[in-house]
């Protein structure tokens, strides 16, 4: 059976970081994980091998939430391109959500889109079926071994899915046998906010007056009641992409296992502030929208203290000429999937976060929060979803580095100290040497059934 060798690098993986060395098959499997240089008769019976030296080595990066696009806004993205983004990234797995033309809300769009990322992803798939206010029928029918999840809108964003009967909000709390990932702003509280600000300012809204629209009280209110709502039925629930301060304290620190109600962060809101709107407008207006310095130091800590349970990028191209406009009609959103580990390992290096629990936050726990098998961690048995980053080397990173379908990055002109050279995926090669390597393709992430109720 061929084999592959990686060594000479610093693994990283379950809390540890060790020079070491591991060996997978060709069948996408790792045989063997070990502390140490490899003697040279196992390197040379190894039919394949990578020297990692100046590197580290950690296990594939699972995103749970990306937007690639496909079907029917593929002029910003598509699940061939963005995967191949991700792959570049370090991410060897991904979830993708259903505000999409058609909207993913139905059997036969979610069969779709699983049919399609067999057909052209680079990387490892799923995706989330979406709410709205009188599918039900379709969830509970939803095989949640092959989808990770129903994704609702409590607010609008891209694609208007937003949920807003009462009495439908009720019954998916009550009834859906799964997670429940939510996008959570109070409706009320923007459209009354948009209303006020564009009489204040019937000229233009400038984008910095972005969080003003989609304010905190919007995010602290709804995610308040979310959480109300779920622990009256006993619900799943998962928070996308908390923004405040305030909702990152209405969180348990307790050990993940032990969670009904779980948290995610995304890289934009841990990175930047509201400081940068002046430097860079649209490029950064995001719903939630990016806000103080003092809620990302929350954030930051909350992620530390267990408090959020994982990282994501909340990937969203839109082309630059739809990014263009005042903060009521620019796009929100902004391509993060290639860059979201490189930038994590930044924080770890200004110390903010060790390396430890960026592998934590962005590769082991989004395996467990969502019970995906056999990936995620470095061990005998798994899938060999491996990202191979060289560290201590500084390079500025431009919009020609953008492999999204967009062309452009909130991170252009920003040095980083951490650059993936390197990504497998079930043990195929995807990424190396600033390439994307032909005739890959992931496979379909499998979820354990999991008792939610």
């Amino acid at each position: 059976m061929n084999s592959t060798i990686i060594y000479n690098g610093t693994i990283i993986n379950e809390g540890h970081s060790f020079k070491g060395y591991l060996i997978f098959d060709d069948r996408g499997i790792i045989r063997r994980v070990c502390h140490g240089t490899p003697a040279n008769e196992i390197i040379a019976n190894c039919t394949d091998s990578f020297d990692a030296g100046g590197c580290i080595v950690i296990p594939g990066v699972i995103d749970d939430q990306v937007h690639f696009r496909d079907p029917g806004l593929t002029h910003k993205g598509d699940i061939a391109t963005e995967s191949q983004a991700a792959a570049a990234g370090g991410v060897t797995s991904f979830m993708d959500m259903p505000n999409t033309k058609p909207p993913t809300v139905t059997t036969d769009a979610l069969r779709s889109k699983l049919m399609r990322g067999r057909e052209v992803s680079a990387v490892n798939y799923a995706f989330f079926i979406g709410a709205t206010n009188d599918n039900l029928d379709t969830l509970l029918k939803t095989d949640f071994t092959r989808c990770p999840g129903v994704k609702l809108f409590l607010g609008s964003s891209t694609g208007n899915m937003l949920v807003d009967n009462e009495k439908a909000l009720n019954r998916i709390f009550a009834r859906v046998p799964a997670v429940i990932a939510v996008h959570s702003e109070d409706e009320a509280t923007i459209c009354a906010n948009r209303e006020r600000i564009s009489a204040e300012y019937p000229d233009g809204v400038h984008i910095a007056l972005h969080p003003e629209i989609r304010s905190r009280e919007a995010c602290i209110l709804s995610t308040g009641k979310a959480i109300r709502r779920a622990r009256k039925y006993g619900s799943r629930l998962h928070v996308l992409h908390v923004s405040t301060a305030e909702e990152a304290a209405m969180f348990s620190n307790r050990p993940l296992a032990d969670k009904r109600i779980t948290a995610e962060v995304s890289v934009h809101h841990l990175w930047f502030c509201d400081r940068d709107y002046e430097r860079l407008g649209a490029r950064i207006k995001m719903n939630p929208a990016i806000k103080t310095s003092a809620d990302r130091d929350a954030l930051r800590k909350a992620l530390s203290d267990g408090r959020i349970d994982i990282v994501a990028t909340d990937h969203a191209p839109h082309l630059l000429v739809e990014k263009e406009g005042d903060a009521l009609t620019a796009t929100s959103g902004a391509p993060m999937v290639q860059f979201s580990l490189p930038v994590m390992l930044e924080m770890a290096d200004m110390g903010i976060f060790t390396r430890e629990l960026v592998v934590e936050k962005m590769c082991h726990a989004p395996a467990r929060l969502f019970g995906i098998r056999r990936r995620g961690f470095l061990r005998k048995g798994f899938a060999a979803d491996i990202a191979v980053v060289r560290t201590g080397t500084s390079y500025t990173v431009t919009d020609d580095m953008a492999l999204s379908r967009c062309g452009w990055t909130p991170l252009a002109g920003t040095t980083l100290h951490n650059q993936v050279i390197a990504t497998w995926v079930d043990g195929k090669p995807v990424w190396r040497d600033g390439k994307i390597l032909a005739e890959t393709r992931g496979q379909a992430i499998r979820f354990e059934l999991r008792k939610t109720r």
